[in-house]
C-alpha cells in the first residue's frame, strides 16, 4: 500500500479533494497538512461570510472557496471526478438549544452529501462527536451495536448520534465512508471558536491574563474538584486518522479519534501553568445550573476498532500537546 504522507500526491488522481468546514479548525489543519505533501487540488467549503475564519487559510492552498449554501449547485455544476469528501462542516455550539439548527446543518447537509458520494461513488470521511456518549455510563465503544443504546446530553450530541444511526442503517452508501467521534481535540487555529475553543486553549489566554486559571468545582460526589476527565487529542493527531482513512479506504464505519487516556483538568492546569513558567492558581467554580445535568465528568476514547484494521501511530502527550500548541500560538 503506498503511504500518503511518503508519495505526495501519488496516491491521488488528478482529482479534487472537497474538505467542507475547510476554514474551521480541524479542516484548516487538514487543509494545511495536503498542502505540506504537494496536494493542493482542494475545495474548501464554508460559511464565507465569517471573516474570522480567513486567518486560518492564510497560509494554506487551495482551488477554490465556496459558500456552504451554494456546494450542491456547484456540484451539479462541476464536471470534475473528485477522490473523497471530507465533511467536517457543523453546527458545533454545544449550548444551542434549538434543534431546527442541528437538524439543518448537521442531519440534512450531511445526508445529502452521503447520497451524493453514494451516487458518484466517492469516499466520504465526517465529522462525529464523543457527544454521542453522553453521560458515558455506556462506556466509550464504537462498535455499531452500542450506538442504538447511546443517548447523548445536548441537541448537539443527539444530532451527531442521529446521524450516526442513519449512516449505519444506509444499503447504498459511498465505496468507503468513515464517521470519525473526535473527542476533546485542541491545536492551532481555534481563535474564531470563542466559547466553543478547548479548554486548554481558553487556559492558555484565562492564565496569560490574570496568572491564575478557573476550572469548575466538581457536583458529582465520584470526582474531587478539577479531577474531571478527559480524553484530550492534538489536532496533528486528528489529521493523522483522517489521512490514513483517505489512504485506507477499507473496513468501513465509526471510529473514535482520541488519545485512549483520561487526564483531569487539573493535569491540564498545570501543564499550561508549566509551558508558561507562571506559579499554579486554580480557583474552583460552580458549574452553571442550566448546563450541569448534561455535564460530562469522564471521557476515554475506545481505540480498538482502528487499532484493529491498522492504524499503528501513537499519539502526543497531553503535556507535549500542551507545550506544542502554546509555542505555536
Amino acid at each position: 500500500m503506498i503511504d500518503l504522507l511518503q508519495s505526495n500526491h501519488s496516491y491521488f488522481s488528478n482529482n479534487m479533494i472537497v474538505v467542507t468546514g475547510g476554514a474551521g479548525f480541524i479542516g484548516s489543519n487538514l487543509i494545511g497538512k495536503l498542502n505540506s505533501h504537494s496536494i493542493t487540488d482542494i475545495i474548501v467549503v464554508d460559511n464565507i461570510r465569517n471573516p474570522e475564519k480567513d486567518k486560518n487559510l492564510r497560509d494554506c492552498q487551495y482551488l477554490d472557496r465556496i459558500d456552504r449554501t451554494e456546494f450542491f449547485s456547484w456540484l451539479k455544476q462541476s464536471p470534475t471526478k473528485l477522490d473523497a469528501i471530507v465533511h467536517l462542516g457543523a453546527r458545533t455550539n454545544t449550548l444551542e438549544q434549538d434543534w431546527s439548527i442541528f437538524e439543518e446543518l448537521n442531519l440534512e447537509y450531511s445526508k445529502k452529501l452521503w447520497s451524493y458520494c453514494s451516487e458518484n461513488a466517492i469516499p466520504f470521511i465526517y465529522a462525529s462527536s464523543a457527544a454521542v456518549y453522553g453521560d458515558g455510563k455506556l462506556g466509550f465503544s464504537d462498535d455499531h451495536s452500542v450506538t442504538r443504546k447511546l443517548r447523548a446530553l445536548n441537541p448537539y450530541g443527539q444530532s451527531k448520534l442521529e446521524f450516526d444511526h442513519w449512516a449505519i442503517r444506509q444499503r447504498k452508501t459511498p465505496p468507503f465512508w468513515a464517521g470519525l467521534r473526535f473527542f476533546n481535540v485542541f491545536g492551532p487555529n481555534e481563535l474564531h471558536k470563542g466559547p466553543m475553543a478547548s479548554m486548554i486553549y481558553q487556559a492558555y489566554h484565562q492564565i496569560k491574563q490574570k496568572g491564575s486559571l478557573k476550572l469548575f468545582r466538581s457536583h458529582n460526589p465520584d470526582f474531587k474538584d478539577g479531577e474531571q476527565m478527559r480524553d484530550f487529542i492534538y489536532v496533528d493527531d486528528v489529521i493523522g486518522i483522517c489521512l490514513w482513512l483517505m489512504q485506507h479506504r477499507k473496513d468501513s464505519g465509526l471510529y473514535n479519534v482520541g488519545s485512549g487516556k483520561a487526564r483531569t483538568f487539573i493535569d491540564l492546569a498545570k501543564a499550561v501553568f508549566k509551558t508558561l513558567d507562571i506559579p499554579n492558581k486554580i480557583d474552583f467554580i460552580d458549574i452553571p445550573e442550566d448546563i450541569r445535568a448534561r455535564y460530562q465528568y469522564y471521557t476515554k476514547a475506545n481505540m480498538d476498532k482502528i487499532r484493529n484494521v491498522g492504524y499503528e501511530k501513537g499519539f502526543l502527550g497531553l503535556e507535549e500537546g500542551v507545550r506544542k500548541f502554546v509555542n505555536c500560538i
